[in-house]
């Protein structure tokens, strides 16, 4: 879980981390559409870095086995996550060892909503763990997060429901083929939503240092760079708009496979206090 200051408040956090050469990582802060699919890393390799606001919420979703968790363990150091399979396993611990799951997932469901308004409420950075099919919860939580003046992100994996299938075989915990398909049908559903320019969709994204400013930053079939001001052409802009459906969402990222694997995240620490004596 993460770090709390003096005052009892999440504490601050800057990490921008390196190539493991003192060289910083590729860095974006993401805006409206980022699609890293068939990405390929620019700087000789050095991974991706996504950089959120410092209080911002990030929900990474996609299929049963599409490694959420995985990926939620490297981008979870300082930063808290609220995960349903927790809930599952804190009310499972509870109920007497006979009892099924199914007959008090209503209550493990309520307690997930209830860690998850306990988490926003705390403020500072979080990370949440969706399978994307739930867009009331999605909307609860961007609601919520407005009221604070926070924005909420979505990263979604798209990795395919056959390799889905192969991270539950390979983890041994298998998703009911019901569950499943309704997932991979509210996965779908968005994917569909989603724009495209030409053979790759455009990518939103500010570059660490340039903030107001949109190019586009590693998309499949580009250079890799984040372009200066004005460079995203008219076709680029429009694609980057996300569609109502997702419309509570501050940026959607899509991560494959390949992507997946090489994406880092971090979050702001804010603006820096002022240097001179405070005010009593």
């Amino acid at each position: 879980m993460g770090t709390t200051d003096e005052a009892g408040g999440p504490a601050a956090r800057t990490t921008v981390p390196d190539d493991g050469e003192g060289r910083p990582r590729a860095g974006l802060r993401p805006r409206g559409l980022v699609d890293l699919r068939g990405w390929t890393a620019p700087h000789g390799g050095a991974p991706v870095l996504l950089i959120y606001p410092a209080d911002a919420v990030v929900i990474v979703s996609g299929l049963p086995g599409s490694g959420k968790s995985t990926l939620l363990h490297r981008w979870s150091a300082d930063v808290p996550v609220v995960d349903p399979r927790a809930v599952h396993l804190a009310c499972e611990a509870l109920m007497p060892h006979w009892l099924p799951y199914p007959v008090y997932r209503p209550w493990a469901r309520l307690e997930h909503v209830r860690w998850l308004r306990a988490a926003v409420g705390a403020g500072g950075p979080l990370l949440v763990h969706d399978c994307g099919s739930r867009r009331w919860m999605r909307r609860w939580l961007a609601r919520g997060c407005a009221v604070q003046g926070r924005e909420v992100h979505l990263v979604l994996l798209d990795v395919g429901a056959e390799q889905a299938l192969a991270g539950q075989r390979a983890r041994g915990r298998w998703a009911r083929r019901r569950v499943f398909d309704r997932h991979r049908r509210g996965l779908d559903r968005l994917l569909a939503a989603l724009p495209t320019a030409g053979a790759a969709a455009a990518v939103a994204a500010v570059a660490p240092g340039t903030a107001g400013t949109t190019g586009t930053a590693g998309a499949p079939g580009t250079s890799g760079t984040t372009g200066a001001p004005g460079t995203a052409d008219a076709a680029e802009a429009a694609a980057s708009r996300l569609p109502a459906v997702l419309a509570e969402m501050a940026s959607v990222t899509l991560l494959d496979r390949v992507s997946r694997e090489r994406a880092a995240a971090a979050f702001d620490s804010g603006p820096p206090e002022p240097s001179g004596p405070r005010e009593p």
